[in-house]
């Protein structure tokens, strides 16, 4: 080696050794129209200096897109033409506990400073909200029910397939057992990030599990779901799995919800539940004409809490997803599922259960939807059909 040479070498040592290998993400995280979670990743430093006082253009396109078209899908209506700023929430910001070097935090879609677009999910759940708050007084909670698989890679004929972790049934304990380190990492990471976990267990599909979330504001709930679905997902890659929300992963085995529970507040106080034992059902008037209009929306609803085609090979009867047109007092066939939990007075309802809500929904547009019709049933009076105790 000559001193030319010598020199060189030297120089890419020296280069090697002043790179940056700790360099800190922030990400901002969207869920498009089709429930598809994106991100963009700034660093740290310019996230701090740039992108919090001006955000980051976004195409008009992004949220239509869908998983396998580069470009905007035909009647659209957003195509090439148009950009937003994809805007942080602050006040979502929270450490990746899976890659703690990095945070990640929630972004809202303007035109510019404080003028939102009319399509961002989180400011239409926001709007519907403050019109329930504005014309009502009433503002809605929400809590999810999040099912998922959990499978696992094989080689088969010389070809990765993607094959079901483990085959035991409903709250199988050896099935929790096997997953426990996964679900424990997952658990410990929700609360890391301020989410409440209420419980887990095995579901009865092969490899099926539930994590159930705390009740909350809706908007508030509707974070929580993004991120539970972002750290279940990153924490089974962790571990070598994958963790799929789709609603119907296979034909041959039983489907995945995002069952919520929905009740209404004023004062701090649940005005869903009934003040007295004389009100039919134990459900207030307000609660009854909301609920009504759910249900009198519901195909309307299902547009964006079932929104691909797989979402109704799961809504089958027979399978607690809700296949059918009526409501019903403990019935979990019913698609809406008058629910009288632990703790609530004896003829009492506390909440009703949507079960028709799945995995790849856009949670904000979904629980639009059912504020928007619950909003209906309230300024039209709505009223609640009897409800059904069997099928027939």
């Amino acid at each position: 080696m000559d001193l030319i040479e010598l020199s060189k070498a030297v120089e890419n040592v020296e280069l090697v050794d002043t790179l940056d290998t700790d360099v800190s993400f922030v990400r901002i995280l969207w869920v498009d129209n089709s429930g598809q979670h994106r991100c963009r990743a700034i660093p740290r430093k310019r996230f701090y200096d740039v992108v919090t006082k001006n955000g980051v253009g976004l195409a008009f396109v992004s949220m239509v897109m869908t998983s396998f078209l580069d470009g905007s899908p035909a009647g659209s209506g957003l195509g090439s033409v148009g950009e937003a700023r994809l805007t942080p929430d602050l006040s979502t910001k929270r450490t990746i506990p899976w890659s703690k070097q990095d945070e990640i935090v929630l972004g809202d879609l303007n035109l510019q400073p404080g003028q939102a677009w009319e399509y961002c999910p989180r400011e239409a759940l926001r709007r519907v909200s403050k019109i329930l708050k504005d014309e009502f007084d009433l503002a809605m909670n929400a809590g999810f029910e999040n099912e998922f698989f959990l499978l696992k890679s094989a080689i088969r004929e010389g070809k990765e397939e993607w094959i079901q972790f483990d085959s035991t049934p409903y709250c199988s304990s050896s099935a929790f057992d096997v997953a426990s380190p996964i679900l424990r990492e997952v658990t410990s990471a929700l609360h890391s990030m301020g989410i409440p976990v209420e419980q887990l267990h095995a579901e009865a599909g092969k490899g099926q599990f539930e994590l159930v979330l705390g009740h909350m504001v809706c908007t508030k709930s509707a974070d929580n779901l993004v991120y539970t679905r972002e750290t279940v997902r990153a924490i089974a890659r962790k571990h070598g799995l994958l963790a799929t929300f789709v609603p119907k992963y296979t034909l041959d085995d039983l489907g995945s919800g995002c069952h919520v529970h929905l009740s209404l507040w004023q004062n701090g106080r649940n005005v869903f539940m009934a003040s007295d034992e004389s009100s039919k059902y134990g459900i207030s008037t307000l609660g009854k004409e909301f609920m009504a209009g759910v249900l009198h929306h519901l195909p309307s609803i299902l547009s964006f809490v079932a929104p691909l085609p797989i979402s109704y090979d799961r809504l089958q009867p027979n399978t607690w997803s809700g296949a059918y047109m009526f409501w019903g007092n403990e019935n979990r066939e019913a698609p809406l599922r008058a629910s009288t939990p632990p703790g609530t007075p004896n003829g009492f309802a506390s909440n009703f259960e949507f079960k028709s809500f799945d995995g790849c929904a856009n949670p904000y547009l979904g629980l639009s939807a059912i504020i928007a019709a619950g909003i209906d049933g309230l300024r039209r009076h709505l009223s609640l059909p009897e409800p059904v105790g069997k099928i027939i």
